[in-house]
């Protein structure tokens, strides 16, 4: 268990659309059965530049008060993000790569990996029972969907566009195809749609869902048993409702992951 210097921690999670904050009060109690939870959460959109969710979410103490672990897909995002940070006095700013995680990777180039996909494992095996393998998926700007072996070893897994990326192409590379709103799609769509916008919405949606699906059955086969399956993202409550029963939608997935990866810092 790391030194109490680690927290009071924010977990930074900065996606390709927008920016997830949570704030660990206390590190992480190793029995508890679920994962941590924030004390306290902010999102972020850096392009409207709502960055007084920072001060919102410090509270009453300053930025610098805090230890701040920020996992990054997004280069551009990240250096706007640290320079809000420096402007508020904050200086223990740790960008996470899979060299701080406490998480066997058997992959070639584990550096080459989403950190937020490998943060989804070291919360699944948090979560998972010994021997049990797991699947997670991110669904956001793209979906991925990831294997932890039954010894809760990162396999590597699938990425593909997401339902909003998917939609933009289609209306960028056709004629007449609109561009369709699906960020607000919060229930499944009819699967026959009845004019072009419907059949576009259904394609979209029912095709990301069945390549979930499938992915899911096949990493199934590869670690036997009933793996833990875990969802996070924008439209995983909706996509969670259609997976197998036990499939569970974790709001909160990648920032448990850092405070948990923060709590095994040495």
């Amino acid at each position: 268990m790391n030194t109490p210097g680690v927290f009071p921690l924010i977990a930074v999670d900065i996606g390709n659309s927008r920016v997830k904050c949570g704030r660990f009060d206390a590190p992480p109690s190793a029995d508890t059965a679920g994962l941590p939870q924030p004390t306290d959460f902010a999102t972020i959109d850096p392009a409207a530049g709502s960055w007084d969710e920072l001060d919102r979410l410090c509270g009453n103490e300053p930025a610098g008060a805090f230890v701040w672990w920020i996992a990054s897909v997004q280069r551009q995002t990240t250096a706007l993000f640290v320079d809000q940070l420096r402007e508020r006095g904050a200086s223990r700013i740790t960008l996470v790569t899979s060299q701080d995680l406490p998480l066997t990777i058997r992959l070639p180039r584990p550096d080459m990996v989403g950190v937020d996909r490998l943060l989804g494992a070291v919360a699944a095996n948090h979560l998972r029972k010994a021997g049990q393998g797991a699947v997670v998926v991110h669904v956001g700007t793209a979906i991925t969907v990831n294997l932890v072996s039954t010894t809760g070893a990162f396999l590597g897994g699938a990425s593909l566009p997401g339902i909003t990326m998917s939609a933009r192409a289609m209306h960028q590379f056709t004629d007449l195809l609109p561009l369709i709103d699906m960020q607000s799609l919060s229930e499944p769509p009819p699967a026959v749609g009845d004019a072009t916008l419907a059949a576009m919405t259904s394609g979209l949606y029912w095709g990301a869902v069945g390549g979930i699906k499938q992915l899911i059955e096949l990493y199934t086969a590869q670690v036997g048993g009933n793996p833990l399956i875990l969802l996070t993202g924008g439209a995983a409550p909706s996509v969670a409702k259609l997976l197998p029963g036990h499939a569970r939608y974790e709001p909160h997935l990648v920032p448990a992951g850092i405070a948990l990866a923060a709590a095994a810092a040495k």
